[in-house]
């Protein structure tokens, strides 16, 4: 059974509100918009829920369970998510989102938690915690596409409503995605959300951006 107090921990640490700077960044999703990919709630359901299953979801969610592991090769993650990254700008989201979340961790907890990169740093830090990895999993998948949910809020636009909505009606994937994923092994990971990283790609020339990614 999961420690209440540690649960608590696990909701601030992947809270929005966490100071990492998530709501700078949109994984693409901000050169979709602009072509008129996404410009309804519908639009964006379907984009997230490729993300969460073939894309940057999976893999950064497969990662972050297996770094929570007690005998994790945190070093060989770190290497092996950066190779997996599409584009310089994911790799600089990753390690940029990982550095601040390593030293907001630090300065809570008082013990040393290296820069890795954000999924790498979560499952370590997360390691420590009375919680299931489902439960941990549940809550990144949901903060992923809360991020993405806010981006496209502020960016097609979307009203406050249509943007909750579609969170709630991706709440049954996450769940199962999260469960899936908690027990999926290093052969599992897979990316074929082809788009999206295109998208993540043409980012970093994009004339006018409001996002960092």
């Amino acid at each position: 059974m999961a420690d209440p107090t540690d649960r608590l921990r696990l909701v601030q640490w992947l809270s929005p509100a966490f100071p990492i700077g998530a709501f700078a960044y949109s994984q693409g999703l901000e050169v979709a918009i602009s072509d008129g990919d996404i410009r309804t709630a519908a639009d964006l359901e379907a984009w997230i829920a490729a993300i969460l299953r073939h894309g940057s979801g999976r893999i950064d969610a497969i990662l972050l369970a297996h770094a929570r592991k007690p005998d994790a090769d945190l070093a060989g993650l770190t290497d092996l998510i950066l190779a997996l990254a599409p584009s310089a700008e994911r790799v600089t989201e990753l390690q940029e989102q990982g550095r601040a979340f390593a030293l907001a961790i630090s300065a809570i907890t008082g013990a040393d938690h290296p820069a890795r990169p954000y999924p790498i740093a979560v499952g370590a830090a997360t390691a420590t915690l009375n919680v299931s990895t489902t439960e941990v999993l549940t809550l990144w998948l949901q903060g992923l596409s809360a991020q993405l949910t806010s981006a496209a809020v502020r960016f097609v636009p979307l009203g406050q409503t249509d943007g909750q909505k579609t969170l709630a009606r991706l709440a049954p994937r996450i769940t199962a995605l999260a469960a899936a994923y908690a027990e999926a092994p290093l052969s599992a990971l897979h990316s074929s959300a082809i788009r999206a990283d295109i998208a993540a790609m043409r980012h970093e020339t994009l004339p006018v951006r409001i996002f960092r990614t």
